[in-house]
């Protein structure tokens, strides 16, 4: 159902744009696809992991987290914009709909392990580099 767009030797523009926020790029890739931090595939292939979703439903799948579960409930407008009812062929499959999903995994933590949003971690500088310390020699013979 995700797999609406035309075959291409390039990745689209949406795409190449989306990969400068890897973590996003990589949950966004995850949910097309299906093979992520979900009960869905862990009951495919990783036995050891719960597939209950935390807000409290048995079985978590795809569609539960981006159509129904109450944990993102106020952010689930963004995905309503690209489809009004929901559907899952739009969400995943469409330029508006791989956009709004985006936004919309950007602003949650769906599809990651805990189940809750990560922040973007920054780099350091060299400003946050402490000053090194000089030793105090000066007391020499």
């Amino acid at each position: 159902m995700a797999n609406r767009f035309p075959p291409s030797l390039k990745p689209t523009t949406q795409f190449v744009e989306l990969s400068e926020k890897r973590e996003v790029y990589g949950r966004l890739t995850q949910c097309r696809t299906g093979h992520g931090f979900i009960g869905e595939y862990y009951n495919r292939f990783v036995f050891s992991e719960d597939v209950d979703c935390p807000c409290g439903e048995i079985f978590q799948t795809r569609e539960h987290l981006l159509c129904e579960c109450p944990q993102y409930e106020n952010q689930r407008g963004i995905l309503q914009g690209a489809s009004r009812d929901m559907a899952l062929p739009e969400i995943l499959g469409t330029k508006g709909g791989v956009a709004a999903l985006a936004k919309f995994l950007e602003a949650t933590g769906a599809f990651t392990k805990t189940g809750k949003a990560r922040r973007e971690t920054e780099l350091p500088t060299f400003a946050d580099e402490p000053e090194p310390q000089m030793s105090d020699d000066s007391d020499e013979d």
